[in-house]
């Protein structure tokens, strides 16, 4: 997910501050990607720069706000109604690790597989127990629950990587 388009998604409610913009991005994601305060104020200008935003004046507490525009909602309603390309995500770390194991002379791969499995499930039991105790709304439910499945899937894939791998061996 873009920074930028989920901060336009968040204007598309009404006027906000930036630290506001921040704390309602991490607590819609679950705050499972936190967000630097300087990375706002930086998409801000950006989108501000390309005619997305406007500056709102100022709240009752004298902090700036900003203001979604039409071009923003525009912007905002394609994002929204383009899906999002495989090739468009970011790469992962993991197959690169996995694959330059492979490729390498002197790693031990099992002991990589391993060792990634271990922190997977590791991450996968706070995850369910994080579930357990969310008291939040849809969307936090909705982040966890990906994640959730992102990383049951990543178990099955290193399940995978270790068949094969115990297949060529034979």
């Amino acid at each position: 997910m873009s920074i930028r388009h989920g901060m336009l998604a968040l204007l598309s409610w009404g006027p906000r501050y930036g630290y506001q913009l921040k704390q309602e991005f991490e607590a819609s994601t679950g705050a499972t990607w936190p967000l630097n305060i300087g990375q706002v104020y930086t998409t801000l200008s950006r989108m501000e720069r390309d005619g997305l935003v406007e500056p709102g004046g100022a709240d009752d507490q004298g902090r700036a706000v900003y203001t979604i525009t039409e071009a923003g909602r525009e912007e905002l309603e394609r994002w929204f109604s383009t899906p999002v390309d495989q090739s468009d995500r970011p790469r992962d770390e993991l197959v690169i690790k996995l694959a330059m194991a492979v490729a390498a002379q002197d790693v031990d791969v099992a002991r990589v597989i391993v060792a990634q499995r271990t922190a997977t499930m590791r991450a996968l039991q706070d995850l369910t127990r994080a579930k357990r105790a969310q008291t939040d709304g849809l969307a936090q439910r909705l982040v966890l629950d990906s994640t959730i499945f992102k990383a049951e899937a990543e178990q099955r894939w290193l399940d995978h990587c270790e068949a094969v791998l115990k297949e060529k061996k034979a």
